[in-house]
């Protein structure tokens, strides 16, 4: 025969065991829905010069080299269901000789709000001008939250 101490022991280990998992469960249920990254599609791109108005003193990033200013433009496809906000552009971007124009950064730029379903989007790049054109746009995709998050 068990004595009571060592059933209240079990019934104890048994009891907050049932309550670590019910709060687990919990917690990943009740987790908000802007935790959740949403992939978005970007497709049908190409670019042209920018206008002279947003071309005038452009100058690369990182130094004070002169640049050419593109926009990149294309469709964004967003499958959620759920507007997405402050979705992060990543791809690359490859000069007319294959040499990688923005080497050390894969994000690009953002694209504020992707509504459900597919959309057009821009992206204002600064290339600079020993860069030979045409250039190549590769593996660019976009992935945001589709609740607000501060920044």
């Amino acid at each position: 025969m068990i004595s009571f101490d060592v059933q209240y022991m079990r019934f104890r280990v048994l009891a907050v065991s049932l309550l670590a998992g019910l709060l687990w469960m919990c917690s990943n249920w009740f987790t908000p829905a802007a935790l959740a990254l949403t992939q978005i599609r970007l497709f049908d791109l190409s670019y042209h010069d920018c206008p002279p108005e947003l071309a005038k003193g452009m100058v690369a990033s990182g130094g004070p080299q002169a640049a050419n200013c593109f926009i990149v433009t294309g469709k964004a496809e967003n499958t959620s269901g759920k507007p997405v906000v402050n979705a992060d552009i990543f791809g690359r971007i490859y000069d007319a000789n294959n040499n990688n124009v923005m080497e050390n950064r894969g994000r690009l730029g953002s694209i504020e709000y992707v509504p459900p379903g597919t959309s057009d989007f821009e992206l204002r790049v600064s290339i600079p001008v020993n860069q030979p054109t045409p250039l190549q746009l590769k593996q660019f995709k976009a992935a945001g939250f589709s609740g607000k998050v501060r920044r």
